[in-house]
């Protein structure tokens, strides 16, 4: 239960961010904690306390029945396939941040906003 915790308060932090500040950086850093606690929470909906992973080594094992709980490795290939998704977003997150700090000198927003005419 406490990893769920875990998850829905990184989940807490990285929304209040995204929220309440106004500095692009911190803006970008806020949905990395978002999207950390997606993986995180897909990571911990497979596991298995227990469970031995996806693998199979001894096919005749499981074929005996010693070997019955696996952990689910769908939850595994979706964090994968998230986090090389994420790290795309972060970069274009950056890069764009990184455009309009050349153009306007700030990572303000409310400045940015004030300049755009």
């Amino acid at each position: 239960m406490i990893p769920y915790i875990a998850c829905v308060l990184l989940f807490l932090i990285g929304l209040y961010v995204v929220i309440s500040k106004r500095n692009l950086i911190k803006i970008v850093i806020g949905f990395s904690l978002i999207e950390y606690a997606v993986n995180l929470f897909f990571a911990l909906v497979g596991f298995k306390k227990g469970a031995l992973p996806p693998i199979v080594t001894q096919p005749e094992q499981v074929r005996m029945g010693v070997a019955r709980h696996f952990v689910d490795p769908l939850p595994q290939a979706l964090v994968l396939t998230a986090i090389v998704i994420g790290l795309s977003t972060t970069a274009l997150m950056l890069s764009l941040a990184m455009r309009l700090y050349e153009k306007y000198k700030t990572f303000d927003i409310s400045e940015i906003r004030k300049l755009k005419g």
